[in-house]
């Protein structure tokens, strides 16, 4: 491992601190943004009129390198699932999927999850570590060089729970939306969250610019309690009123309703009543994801019937509801199935595990 400072972790301000430490101008900071994060190049000393003792900094004081990519998995839709190690040789997946001209990654923010979801094969690993911005932005420097382009959409929806990560992937976030680098807008980068109500209420205070979408996937504590652990801290009357006051204060942005659909558990009609009840009052769309089986589960997949009866019900009731297609079930790309080679637990230690929150 390196004692550098990644450069990849470096924003605009810091660049430009660097720039007063060494005494040159404040505009080198911009040329590197444009070098770096727009472009996706590391070649500074091809910059124009770029200082040398400025470079010389960097070099002596900066890692520039990416991590590996120790597999590519192709899956039949066209996406591709990344394994990439990082320095200390922690493993982390990223997804890359193409759709309509369009590239969409999902980022990774934690080595592991200690939200322990029991329909989640992340969470069966149990948490090993945060990852750093550099790390996040390392995996979407990988895609361009992986690909030749950047993503188009970044959705924060890999392994782990972002919120429980929030400054870096705070900064992140401010860093992919920044005019001198990718530029993304802000409804192009969007945190998944399993309902971490007082990082949804800094996330509002903080202004950060992107979508958020909640993983609420079930409509009472009972079933919720059941599947998701993080519901007994924070119970769903006090997730929703976070939400309603997220609604509130950003009037012009809705938050994404995501919904796992589990045969037999939060797939009925009065499941889909209270849902509708719900997302009427936050005036959200819903995400309909039907099960991703994974091996040692104990949540099935519900019929095609019962998923056309549930989003028809919505959809009928003035609730707009999709069905997502998953993408890369054929390599374990799809939502709730990533979970590296490396640190595998036995999915049935997670329900003793303490839930750290």
């Amino acid at each position: 491992m390196t004692s550098k400072v990644a450069l990849l972790g470096l924003d605009y301000d810091e660049l430009v601190n660097i720039c007063e430490q060494v005494g040159v101008s404040s505009v080198h900071a911009k040329k590197i943004m444009g070098e770096v994060f727009r472009y996706g190049g590391f070649d500074l000393e091809n910059i124009p009129d770029f200082p040398k003792k400025l470079l010389r900094w960097l070099q002596n004081n900066t890692d520039m390198t990416l991590p590996e990519v120790i597999a590519n998995q192709h899956a039949a839709d066209g996406t591709q699932k990344l394994l990439i190690r990082m320095a200390d040789n922690k493993d982390v997946e990223s997804v890359l999927i193409p759709a309509d001209g369009r590239l969409t990654q999902c980022i990774s923010s934690q080595v592991g999850c200690a939200i322990g979801c029991e329909f989640c094969l992340t969470a069966t690993a149990g948490l090993t570590r945060n990852l750093t911005t550099a790390e996040m932005m390392q995996q979407v420097m990988t895609t361009k060089q992986v690909l030749g382009c950047f993503p188009r959409n970044i959705v924060m929806m890999g392994m782990g729970e972002p919120l429980h990560n929030y400054e870096h992937v705070a900064k992140f976030v401010r860093m992919v939306t920044h005019d001198l680098g990718l530029a993304l807008s802000p409804r192009r980068v969007t945190i998944s969250t399993a309902g971490l109500v007082p990082a949804i209420y800094r996330l509002l205070e903080d202004n950060l610019p992107c979508s958020l979408a909640v993983s609420l996937n079930a409509t009472t504590n009972e079933i919720r309690n059941q599947i998701m652990p993080i519901n007994q801290k924070y119970p769903l009357e006090d997730l929703i009123t976070a939400m309603r006051k997220y609604v509130s204060i950003r009037n012009k942005k809705r938050i994404l309703i995501e919904y796992v659909l589990l045969a037999g558990i939060n797939d009925t009609m009065d499941d889909a009543k209270r849902l509708r009840d719900i997302a009427k009052d936050l005036g959200s769309t819903v995400n309909i994801l039907p099960f991703n089986p994974f091996e040692g589960s104990r949540f099935t997949r519900p019929s095609d019937e019962v998923v056309d009866m549930f989003r028809n019900f919505l959809n009928d009731a003035g609730v707009v509801a999709v069905v997502r297609v998953s993408k890369g079930r054929d390599i374990s790309a799809a939502c709730g199935q990533l979970k590296t080679e490396v640190n595998q637990r036995a999915a049935t230690l997670h329900k003793q595990r303490s839930l750290t929150l």
